[in-house]
């Protein structure tokens, strides 16, 4: 019963709601920034160039880096799937209007970093920042910053891994026999839990 309500929820945000909100806000921070994705471009591959400052003896990280860390916890198995998909059901047509998305959120991904700037704390020699933090001090909400960061851990404690999991399983599955009665799911599960472990 639960699954069958959250997915008429879900066909009824991305139906009705969720497209139409993140491409008009696309488009109205685009002309509010007078199209800052494609105006500073140069100003984004000059920065990529730039080396991390390793002048106080502790390193830090360049930009190359802070933008491959960036985009590894934005671009999942959900992506690469969902980009698949789209193609195999769109055609070619699919993939420009991925592209034309990708341009129009790009304006809505600068006015979310920048907030994030604008409103990140010092917290002793690091900052501390993100949604929870410019919802709280910049529209003044502690309350709507709080039940964000529990939805938001939420999301990815019983969500986004879920979808991972099963993308990962769905493609192995498609190679692999009768995968889900063999050995395989366990040797998977193995080799992910090493490389989570020492990542840490």
């Amino acid at each position: 019963m639960l699954n069958e309500y959250l997915g008429q929820l879900n066909n009824f945000m991305y139906t009705y709601i969720l497209i139409f909100l993140l491409i008009g806000a696309g488009v109205y921070f685009t002309i509010r920034t007078r199209f800052v994705q494609v105006r500073r471009i140069g100003d984004v591959l000059r920065i990529l160039k730039e080396k991390s400052d390793n002048s106080e003896g502790t390193k830090q990280v360049s930009s190359f880096q802070a933008l491959m860390i960036s985009t590894a916890s934005r671009v999942g198995t959900g992506n690469i799937a969902g980009i698949a998909a789209a193609i195999a059901t769109g055609g070619p047509g699919a993939v420009f209007w991925m592209w034309l998305m990708a341009v129009i959120g790009g304006a809505s991904a600068f006015i979310e970093s920048t907030l994030a700037q604008i409103y990140k704390v010092k917290d002793g020699d690091a900052f501390r920042g993100g949604p929870a933090y410019y919802i709280q001090r910049g529209m003044g909400k502690r309350w709507l910053g709080c039940v964000f960061s529990v939805l938001i851990i939420a999301c990815f404690a019983y969500g986004f891994n879920g979808l991972q999991t099963y993308n990962i399983s769905t493609a192995i599955s498609y190679y692999i026999p009768d995968y889900s009665n063999s050995v395989w799911p366990m040797v998977i599960c193995i080799v992910m839990a090493v490389l989570a472990l020492s990542a840490r």
